[in-house]
């Protein structure tokens, strides 16, 4: 989760990653991800806001510096491990919008949703390979 580099051989409509510092992800890491989606290409800031190796990794999406304009998405992925397996657990928090985009933001929760868990899916795939 960790290795933008091998996003692209699971992440759906993966455009492309650009980095916006060098070195391995830590906390304050940056990158801009495009992806195409509903059949054009958006593109998101997103920040590492909280990095505690290999149980939790928090991801901020600056919706301002991004396709979306407005907003913040806080993305909470927690990963444990037993002998035979590991559970990535993945919660979301919307911020910031207001007006029509807080009616279509919610409007679009169960999309939201669903794309997640298909990008889960295809990790798990791309790790058991």
């Amino acid at each position: 989760m960790l290795d933008l580099d091998s996003a692209k051989n699971w992440m759906q409509g993966l455009v492309g990653i650009e980095r916006l510092d060098e070195g391995p992800l830590q906390v304050g890491s940056q990158w801009k991800e495009t992806r195409k989606m509903f059949g054009k290409e958006a593109s998101e800031h997103f920040e590492v806001i909280e990095l505690e190796e290999p149980e939790k990794i928090v991801l901020r999406c600056d919706g301002t510096k991004g396709t979306m304009g407005k907003g913040e998405l806080v993305f909470t992925y927690i990963i444990s491990s037993s002998d035979d397996y590991t559970d990535i657990t993945l919660s979301g928090e919307v911020k910031g919008l207001t007006g029509l985009s807080k009616l279509f933001g919610k409007m679009m929760a169960g999309t939201f949703k669903k794309a997640s868990a298909k990008d889960l899916d295809a990790l798990k795939s791309y790790l058991e390979k």
